[in-house]
C-alpha cells in the first residue's frame, strides 16, 4: 500500500513538473512586472447561451394543460398559472451542464422553484410554433412540462413561427 502512495506521490510531482511557465514575451503580458490595472482591461462577462438563447437575458417558459408561464425577467423570474397565484422569485446564475441549464430558488411564498431547460426542439401542442428550447418547472413539488425560448423570439414571431410584420 505504501509503494502505490510513493508511486502516485511521484507520478504527480512529474506532472507537475511537465507544465511549463510561458514566457512573457509569448503571453503578451509587459516584461518585467505585471501590466498596469486598467479599467478597460477587465473583460466583458461571457454570455451564456444554450440553442439560440441568451441565458442571461429575457427568456419566456411556457406550457398548457394546464396553461402556466415562467418570465424570466431582468433579476426577477415569475410563475404564474391558469387559477394560481402569481409567484415572484430572485433569478440565480444557471447551473450549465452541457445542454441543459437549471435554475433553483424559491418565490416569495416559501415555495420552492425549479427551472429546467433543454436544449431540444419543442412543440407546445396548441401551435405550430416550433421552440428552440424544452422546459421542465417543479413548483412546490408540481412537475409542469412546456417549452421556452427568449421573449423578443416569442414576442417576434406568430402561432406559426413566422415573422410579426409591423
Amino acid at each position: 500500500m505504501r509503494l502505490i502512495l510513493a508511486v502516485s506521490a511521484v507520478a504527480a510531482l512529474g506532472l507537475v513538473a511537465c507544465e511549463m511557465p510561458v514566457p512573457p514575451a509569448e503571453t503578451g503580458a509587459p516584461v518585467g512586472g505585471d501590466a498596469p490595472a486598467s479599467a478597460d482591461s477587465d473583460p466583458a462577462p461571457a454570455t451564456t447561451m444554450l440553442g439560440d438563447v441568451d441565458l442571461g437575458g429575457d427568456i419566456s417558459v411556457l406550457g398548457t394543460e394546464p396553461f402556466w408561464a415562467v418570465g424570466f425577467e431582468g433579476e426577477v423570474m415569475s410563475y404564474s398559472g391558469l387559477d394560481r397565484p402569481e409567484q415572484t422569485a430572485p433569478r440565480p446564475e444557471p447551473v450549465v451542464a452541457g445542454t441543459t441549464a437549471t435554475w433553483t430558488t424559491t418565490t416569495e411564498a416559501g415555495n420552492p422553484l425549479v427551472v429546467i431547460l433543454t436544449e431540444a426542439v419543442c412543440s407546445d401542442g396548441m401551435s405550430d410554433r416550433t421552440y428552440p428550447l424544452t422546459a421542465e418547472v417543479v413548483i412546490s413539488g408540481e412537475a409542469l412540462n412546456g417549452c421556452a425560448g427568449s421573449t423578443a423570439w416569442m414576442n417576434s414571431t406568430d402561432e406559426n413561427g413566422n415573422p410579426v410584420s409591423g
